[in-house]
């Protein structure tokens, strides 16, 4: 996956806009980031729960890895997007998006 990859799909979430957060870009919803962009380095940093971290980890030790120290323990996970493909993408986005849109604005988009 490109860098335009990510944009396009996060940009796809309900209310989700682009940002810059340290010089790179960054998505959020309700003002709060939910991925953040390293060009440079093809990956994308993503604030998941820690139980979803977890099991995206274990299933992709490949693609995902919860980034070192304090960060890495509340959730805040790095995807490569070289050996990544769209559902992982999708799936990674979604699940950041879930974890920090307004409660409502999920229930809205996820009715029970």
């Amino acid at each position: 996956m490109l860098p335009e990859d990510v944009r396009a799909l996060a940009l796809m979430l309900p209310e989700a806009v682009a940002g810059v957060h340290k010089g790179n870009p960054d998505f959020r919803v309700g003002g709060r980031i939910f991925a953040t962009l390293w060009v440079e380095e093809a990956r994308t940093v993503l604030r998941l729960p820690p139980s979803d971290q977890r099991r995206l980890v274990e299933a992709g030790p490949d693609l995902f890895s919860a980034l070192p120290g304090a960060w890495g323990r509340r959730g805040w996970t790095s995807l490569d997007l070289d050996p990544c493909d769209e559902a992982s993408l999708r799936d990674a986005l979604l699940t950041a998006w879930r974890a920090t849109a307004p409660a409502g604005l999920v229930s809205a988009y996820d009715p029970a």
